[in-house]
């Protein structure tokens, strides 16, 4: 019996150890399931969201979809600066006009926030609109020498020179605005010391090209800084922008030199004779070659236009523009010479009505008359819409006598811009992720955007802006939602933006049908007719020449004042939109024109 109970009593024990071995077994089991879903669930906890990379912006002002008003605006973390500032000339839509400046309120809304202005060169289309900005914001400038030079002249014209804030910059060295580095590269253009800038940001870099060209043997022996370029590329460009003026050219530009060849050539073949030359006033390479050859012919030099005079006493005190001893002389000094030892530069190269060889073409010049015997040159291509003023000029010398040389006779002038294979060659050296065309019209950026398809950037990576586009870049996106103020402030005589779109397009009305004044006067008490009506017309007919027409336009009015004084019509207001309602069409039933309609009423 014991030995039973002790057996019975074993087989318990050994039973209820198993039980709780496998009780135990199973709680590890579900202690390691529950560790392997902690686990897991940590593994699939999703992140934190990272903080969105701040783009750079890039706000072109300017210089999209036209030529010329150069303006770009650079944004990072809420630090600005701008690049270039600078005019266009007026077109034949604008009648009165002198020049067209970038519209600047956006830039003075931000002006807490903008560190300065770097520009790449000297050219109008980039330094024309400082003095109108300086008047409102007197920023800090960065430039190279002759840039700086010739900017403080104009500042100087203006009155703004003592307060300003002008930097000199050499190619190579940086300068620090904000958040913000510029490099400034040594490029090739049509003026000495031109630029272009490695904007760097946290961001990335930015490329800025300005206005540029290949030139492997220009005038100055210094080319293009292939090798800073392609340093950037290798380190990794965001973005680039670059000039589209000759995306629509095949091949090359041609070196400056070639156009020294072809003066050589052409000096020779005026001996005896006098010899004018038209040409950009800032194109000082131009410039030393005619002067060089001058010289080489026994020939004076006498320079007329104020803005090309201006030019040259800039250059020649920096040095840029070499002047041997004896050889310039005053423009009233050349009767002192025989024609036959007399070169002229002149500005007027596109045309422009109130340029020297313009007055010079209308004997409008005080002291050049164009004689039978000259030769003159004009060593520039039209800039797209002076196509006409040009062949104006041409026409009216050749009436006068004179042999005139333009480029497609011969190879008098050559582009400072990059034709497509430049254009196509520094976009391989640079490497930019993002490609942005600039300075041009529609056609050209186009061609521009199809230019770098074919180097391999996609169409995405492609922006095609406008004016006041705010273009976004991250190393992961470009995009562009937003826009900003950008138009057209016009400049007339001393007024800036005092003429708008209302007044050119009256103007426009009055050089297209001329002008009808109708002048009444009307008793203040009883609102008869004390006097009038009379009728003045101004380059819509000649009133002597159409009495019956005026007098037909008085019946009109007189109609138009019985009505009103039957209907008790007192506002002056009232009145004078009746009576420009009724001359208005009974004019153009008889004429078929809108002259406009001018009404006067004086109460006595």
């Amino acid at each position: 019996m014991p030995e039973k109970k002790l057996n019975k009593d074993v087989k318990k024990f050994e039973t209820r150890k198993h039980n709780n071995k496998s009780q135990n077994t199973n709680n590890k089991q579900i202690g390691n399931t529950k560790n392997l879903k902690t686990k897991s669930n940590i593994q699939n906890k999703p992140r934190a969201p990272k903080t969105p990379k701040i783009p750079v912006k890039i706000i072109p002002l300017g210089g999209l979809l036209e030529i010329g008003k150069n303006i770009t605006l650079y944004e990072y973390d809420g630090d600005m600066f701008l690049v270039d500032c600078g005019m266009a000339f007026p077109d034949e839509e604008m009648p009165g006009i002198d020049i067209v400046i970038p519209d600047f309120s956006y830039v003075l809304e931000n002006k807490d926030k903008i560190k300065g202005l770097v520009v790449t060169h000297g050219h109008e289309d980039h330094i024309g609109a400082i003095p109108y900005l300086l008047r409102e914001f007197n920023l800090p400038i960065y430039a190279t020498r002759l840039t700086i030079g010739l900017i403080e002249g104009k500042l100087r014209e203006h009155k703004l020179l003592d307060g300003a804030k002008l930097n000199t910059v050499t190619p190579g060295q940086t300068v620090n605005l904000g958040k913000f580095s510029v490099e400034f590269i040594h490029v090739n253009h049509s003026i000495p010391d031109a630029v272009g800038f490695a904007i760097k940001s946290p961001a990335g870099t930015v490329v800025h090209m300005g206005d540029f060209k290949i030139d492997t043997t220009p005038i100055d022996d210094y080319v293009i800084d292939f090798a800073r370029f392609a340093e950037l590329g290798k380190k990794g460009v965001l973005a680039m922008l670059s000039d589209s003026t000759n995306a629509e050219r095949p091949g090359y530009t041609s070196s400056e030199k070639l156009v020294g060849g072809s003066f050589s050539n052409l000096f020779k073949k005026a001996e005896g004779r006098r010899i004018i030359v038209a040409t950009f006033s800032s194109n000082i390479h131009r410039m030393q070659q005619i002067i060089d050859e001058a010289v080489k012919c026994g020939r004076k030099v006498a320079i007329s236009g104020r803005s090309m005079l201006n030019v040259v006493n800039v250059a020649a005190e920096l040095g840029y523009l070499k002047l041997p001893n004896n050889v310039l002389i005053e423009i009233e000094a050349i009767r002192n010479y025989p024609p036959e030892q007399i070169v002229i530069i002149t500005t007027g190269s596109q045309g422009e009505p109130m340029s020297a060889l313009h007055r010079m073409a209308f004997s409008d010049h005080r002291q050049v008359a164009i004689m039978p015997n000259d030769m003159i040159i004009i060593s520039a291509t039209p800039i797209p819409g002076n196509e006409k003023f040009v062949d104006k000029v041409v026409n009216e010398l050749i009436k006068r006598g004179a042999e005139v040389v333009y480029e497609r006779m011969y190879d008098v002038h050559v582009s400072g811009h990059a034709c497509s294979e430049e254009l196509k060659l520094m976009m391989s050296i640079v490497k930019p992720k993002y490609f942005i065309p600039v300075h041009g019209e529609q056609k050209h950026l186009i061609k521009h955007k199809l230019l770098a398809e074919e180097m391999g950037i996609p169409s995405k990576n492609i922006v095609i802006g406008v004016n006041g586009a705010v273009i976004e870049a991250t190393k992961k996106e470009i995009k562009c939602n937003e826009t900003v103020p950008a138009g057209r402030v016009f400049v007339d005589g001393l007024g800036v933006g005092d003429v708008g779109s209302i007044v050119l397009r009256d103007r426009k009305h009055l050089s297209d049908n001329g002008l009808i004044v109708i002048a009444v006067s009307i008793d203040k008490v009883t609102g008869e007719v004390v006097a009038g009506p009379d009728i003045v017309s101004r380059g819509f007919v000649y009133v002597k020449e159409s009495e019956d027409l005026m007098n037909m336009i008085e019946d009109v009015v007189c109609d138009v004042l019985e009505r009103c004084y039957i209907h008790r019509i007192r506002d002056w207001n009232t009145i004078k939109t009746k009576i420009k309602d009724g001359v208005s069409r009974f004019l153009f039933t008889k004429t078929k024109r809108s002259p406009m309609i001018l009404p006067m009423i004086m109460e006595v």
